[in-house]
């Protein structure tokens, strides 16, 4: 029997990966990785609003330019032997879409509008919408909250739908339908001519939209009129049934066949949310929290539906059966802010610093140039060796993780970050390890929450970039959890992930469970808690907890 492999595409933040695995052994055959280049440069985003839109040219181009990559790399017998292709996204990142499903940033009148735009995940321009739906909710007899931890965000499908159609009417008069990422790229490739149509996964309705089969689908109409009546008929526009990312979207469309090189044959599964699939491309386990560490940070936990039975996890971000994997149920977690904390420090170090070298009269700008980027490429390895060896102490600097408000326990995006015990013999390794133990202090609190709420933490994954390049954090991670970590073998586990569920949804596999044991890598790294480090971070966890009640309590809020 032939060899036959499958396409993996995930799109990060800040790019779009795509890898040819073979479906026998999971093998990596190729792989591509392709920068966003608007968002490269900035456009339409405004971080000091907290607003961060992408263009979907930069999903259209990523896409087609990785897989024809990954293609010609592979070569045309492994082309031949592709079978099927799935992808992954970051999310919630909704776009407003017409009736034919075409995103409005697509048409010629929207071209240049960020409200045409997918607004992104860390988008938080609806933090007043978030708290109307909070609010909201505890006037009903059903808690509509309930399968989200309780509290719904910002950085979700409602709040960013309701805030755009607040603020652009030109936007509210087109727009026909709200759609995450992950199910309109599916759609795309398929070839999908309506908005009706488009298959939606209940990993993106049920973690972010309220849709949850308990009570039949999404809160009625009226819930969602009485808010505001913007949102008429958006409930009834977007879908009543879901399905699992193990399912097939449709086949490719002959329009994207042609473009990408592939056979109209090529099956073409659901789309998923990101961390999602790459628990299950780093080998998720029940009671195992995979932590997807990027940008951000993504906890991923499953368990068997009929053990968790009833239970509800306060403050987190939803509990769905399937939606990691089928036939479990999908718990999710995270940080709102974590390589983004550690990006936001470099760049407060050598932007400033870049700056000054650009408008050198002592060198030309092909030399400041190339410093800048050798600054930038040293310094999260350089600053790790520094602050590994300083000394530990009861005075060290602390710091909170907030740098992008709270995701997990109780979302608050508003809350913001904050570093104490700052002295003139404070330096920038000393306050970068503050930020690094603020970050494990942040992931520790969400394992202490699903313990608290009856759900136990049997182990932990560690999985993605900071994961596989930053020993002096994980090393701390493991000091701060108590308990071993291990590290996934792949580097790109959310891809990998990807195309198990393409493989599955092919049916070379009768399932996921199959897929991973098959395709997955395996662990090459296991960072194992130090006793006495263990104790010193158990006192300086309290302390966090501390001044994390101290500045929320004291921090001015919108509403």
């Amino acid at each position: 029997m032939p060899n036959t492999f499958v396409i993996g595409v995930d799109y990060g933040t800040d790019s779009v990966r795509s890898v040819i695995v073979d479906t026998a052994d999971g093998t990596e055959i190729a792989a591509a990785v392709f920068e966003y280049p608007r968002w490269r440069d900035g456009l339409y985003c405004d971080p000091a609003a907290s607003r961060f839109r992408q263009h979907p040219l930069d999903y259209i181009e990523g896409l087609e330019t990785t897989v024809k990559s990954c293609l010609r790399q592979a070569g045309a017998s492994v082309a031949a032997g592709v079978k099927a292709i799935s992808v992954d996204t970051t999310g919630s990142s909704p776009v407003a879409v017409d009736r034919h499903g075409v995103p409005l940033a697509l048409l010629p009148e929207f071209e240049q509008n960020p409200n045409a735009m997918f607004v992104l995940w860390k988008d938080h321009t609806s933090l007043k919408e978030a708290a109307e739906i909070n609010a909201h909710a505890t006037r009903y007899d059903i808690n509509y909250l309930q399968y989200v931890g309780g509290i719904y965000s910002s950085e979700w499908y409602w709040a960013k739908l309701l805030h755009v159609l607040r603020e652009d009417s030109a936007i509210r008069a087109a727009c026909y339908s709200w759609v995450e990422h992950c199910d309109w790229v599916p759609f795309l490739l398929t070839g999908g001519q309506s908005a009706d149509t488009m298959r939606r996964g209940v990993c993106s309705a049920g973690h972010k939209a309220l849709w949850s089969a308990a009570y039949g689908g999404m809160p009625p109409n009226s819930f969602f009129t009485d808010l505001d009546p913007l949102l008429d008929g958006y409930r009834d526009r977007a879908f009543e049934q879901t399905y699992a990312a193990d399912q097939a979207a449709g086949r490719l469309s002959a329009e994207w066949a042609a473009r990408l090189g592939l056979d109209e044959s090529v099956v073409v599964g659901i789309g998923a949310f990101d961390a999602h699939m790459g628990a299950v491309g780093g080998q998720i386990e029940p009671y195992h929290l995979s932590k997807v560490m990027g940008t951000s940070t993504c906890d991923m936990l499953v368990a068997p539906v009929t053990e968790v039975q009833d239970l509800l996890v306060r403050g987190i971000c939803g509990q769905v059966p399937g939606s990691v994997i089928p036939g479990m149920m999908g718990m999710e977690a995270g940080q709102s802010a974590f390589g983004d904390a550690y990006a936001w420090f470099r760049k407060t170090i050598t932007g400033y610093t870049g700056q000054l070298l650009r408008q050198s009269a002592q060198i030309d700008s092909v030399l400041a140039a190339a410093l800048e980027k050798e600054m930038n490429d040293r310094f999260i390895v350089d600053i790790s060796e520094k602050a590994a060896a300083l000394s530990l102490t009861a005075q060290d600097e602390l710091a909170l993780d907030w740098l992008n408000g709270r995701r997990t326990p109780d979302a608050d995006q508003e809350l913001k970050a904050a570093i104490t015990g700052l002295s003139l013999g404070t330096d920038a390794p000393r306050i970068f390890r503050a930020i690094a133990e603020a970050t494990c202090f942040g992931a520790r609190a969400i394992v202490d929450r699903f313990r608290d709420e009856g759900v136990p933490v049997k182990g932990l994954i560690g999985l993605g970039g900071v994961a596989r390049k930053s020993p002096y954090i994980m090393q701390m991670m493991a000091d701060v959890m108590q308990m071993p970590l291990r590290i996934h073998r792949s580097e790109q586990t959310c891809a990998a992930g990807a195309a198990m569920f393409a493989a599955t949804a092919a049916g070379i596999y009768p399932n996921v469970e199959a897929a991973m044991d098959k395709m997955g890598q395996g662990f090459d790294m296991i960072y194992e808690p130090r006793p006495a480090e263990s104790a010193y971070y158990a006192k300086r966890y309290q302390r966090y907890h501390h001044l994390g009640k101290y500045i929320s309590s004291h921090q001015t809020k919108t509403n």
